[in-house]
């Protein structure tokens, strides 16, 4: 079996989808890409594709080394998603080929059904409060929040008791039997994020997750040290390199993403490595759902996965856009019950894709861009003048907005 073509597809909300072709008619799809910056992504891919045309899929390892240390500059999110892509489908493609999934060419499953976790929108108690009484009627028994909006690099009592109120509320709507984490976002200063995770205690949350940028990694020992909170962190983090000096921090839950991180081969790494440290492992993925089945195959192979997060009904995929499921031939696969997805049983990734539907999708293509956000400060407030920008016009006006700021 030889590999003829790679395909890439720029799919709304903000997906890129890669198909890698074989000679044998076997097609293996990955998710590579970097939120915002799907088409320079999908320019790394082809760039990579040089090499691939013609080289043996089975050959993973081999590929993966030479993807991600033969060329004179190494790592960053642009080329590390771009394998990241590749290897997810060159695993599907070994699997569909073999006729078992992923995680049996892993080492087989470790677990028959992986506890899943869905995001709550709204920045006021009450809003926050009635989105997770909506997950809890959908069967979800985790909620992730964000933490809110701008932060100073040191905050008044006032907006503190803000934010304990927001997770108050939800804790007393869904009660102490249900899991509250709450992502940072990178968006405070660490003595921000030590007096946050303080105050945040008596709630018992799940986890805090990158409550700094990880520009300031060397401080997550003094935050870890500071609170009883389990911190979580790592889905801009790329490689094992860059999780050796962290997962020795005190952290609870490493975050590789599927779709940054070197993919199948290098996420299997990280986990074992934090297991080690008897770190626990929580994939992130906000992204679709070749990502999502991706991630799913580490978490049944893995014996420290903890929890599995889904962009099921995420705020990126609104106003009656694609969701997780929509680019799938059979959806159920994913069913989740009890908060949980049962182990996928089919070939490769476990999925059928929708080549029709991404190809449909792609002719209109996507030009989701992240909010500009200007870090005051060491990890201090997030002035955000740009929204998640469909076309360049609103991007142009951001950039216009911060100009009128700094003069």
């Amino acid at each position: 079996m030889k590999i003829t073509a790679l395909e890439t597809f720029s799919d709304a909300p903000r997906w890129l989808f890669l198909a890698v072709r074989t000679d044998e008619g076997v097609t293996g799809w990955g998710e590579p890409v970097v939120e915002g910056r799907s088409a320079t992504v999908a320019t790394a891919v082809e760039e990579l594709s040089d090499y691939l045309i013609g080289q043996d899929p089975f050959r993973i390892e081999d590929h993966w080394q030479v993807l991600t240390k033969g060329g004179f500059y190494r790592g960053g999110p642009i080329l590390s998603s771009a394998v990241a892509g590749i290897d997810q489908a060159l695993w599907d493609i070994k699997g569909k080929a073999l006729g078992v999934p992923v995680h049996e060419l892993l080492g087989g499953p470790v677990r028959d059904r992986m506890r899943t976790y869905s995001w709550i929108a709204g920045d006021e108690p009450n809003r926050v409060a009635e989105h997770a009484r909506e997950r809890m009627e959908q069967g979800f028994d985790a909620v992730k929040m964000n933490i809110g909006g701008r932060f100073r690099a040191l905050e008044s009592k006032a907006e503190l008791e803000r934010l304990v109120d927001r997770v108050a509320a939800v804790r007393g709507e869904i009660g102490d039997e249900a899991d509250i984490a709450i992502d940072f976002h990178g968006r405070v200063s660490p003595a921000l994020a030590r007096e946050a995770c303080r105050l945040l205690e008596p709630l018992h949350l799940l986890f805090v997750e990158e409550p700094v940028v990880p520009e300031l990694t060397a401080d997550f020992r003094r935050i870890c040290d500071s609170t009883t909170v389990p911190i979580a962190t790592g889905e801009r983090l790329y490689s094992r390199w860059d999780y050796r000096e962290l997962l020795g921090s005190g952290i609870a839950v490493a975050q590789p993403d599927l779709s940054h991180a070197g993919g199948i081969s290098e996420v299997r790494r990280i986990a074992a490595m934090a297991e080690a440290y008897g770190v626990a492992l929580a994939p992130h993925c906000p992204l679709g759902p070749i990502a999502f089945a991706a991630s799913l195959q580490i978490d049944f192979a893995t014996p420290n996965a903890l929890i599995q997060e889904t962009s099921l009904g995420i705020h990126y995929n609104t106003e009656g856009g694609p969701d997780l499921l929509d680019y799938l031939v059979d959806p159920s696969v994913f069913d989740f019950a009890d908060s949980h997805v049962a182990r996928p049983t089919g070939p490769g990734l476990g999925i059928n894709v929708d080549e029709g539907a991404v190809r449909r999708a792609a002719e209109l293509g996507q030009r989701w861009r992240n909010p500009i956000n200007v870090q005051v400060g060491a990890g201090g407030a997030a002035i955000r003048p740009g929204a998640c920008a469909p076309s360049g016009g609103s991007l142009r006006e951001a950039v216009r907005m911060l100009a009128a700021l700094g003069s």
